[in-house]
């Protein structure tokens, strides 16, 4: 399955790592090795490689991981990234 949105994966996946919050920065890692790679490549992340069972989240990645998080899984309609899309 190559034909994705690689950029979309990294966001959703980022943000779900938030659900997983412990220890102030760091998070379960329950992903793909070549997802987790991008978001060490892009300064997400520490090194996912070794035998912890979870990853550290860089100072960038916890923002990234906390707003990407509110912003595609918050109950209300006001996002900062999103304008409203309430009925009128």
């Amino acid at each position: 399955m190559d034909d994705y949105d690689r950029e979309k994966v990294d966001e959703i996946v980022i943000a779900l790592l938030y659900l997983t919050l412990h220890d102030s920065y760091r998070a379960w890692k329950g992903f793909d090795w070549e997802t987790l790679d991008r978001l060490y490549e892009k300064g997400w992340i520490e090194n996912p490689r070794g035998r912890a069972k979870s990853v550290l989240f860089t100072e960038e990645g916890l923002a990234q991981s906390t707003r990407l998080f509110q912003r595609y899984f918050s109950k209300s309609n006001d996002t900062q990234d999103e304008p409203s899309h309430r009925s009128l």
